[in-house]
């Protein structure tokens, strides 16, 4: 497991995070919506250095 694997992973599930977190918050759905993508972007880079 590459080091670079590991960060992805980390970052994407930080994002995820985010992303409930300002659900619960009802931020606006286009912000939502950038890390969402961010995030599902992040971890299939760190599932695919796997």
């Amino acid at each position: 497991m590459s080091k670079s694997a590991v960060a992805f992973i980390f970052v994407g599930l930080f994002l995820a995070g985010g992303v409930f977190s300002f659900w619960k918050q009802k931020v606006s759905r286009g912000v939502i919506a950038v890390l969402a993508v961010g995030s599902v972007m992040c971890l299939s880079a760190g599932i695919m250095r796997l």
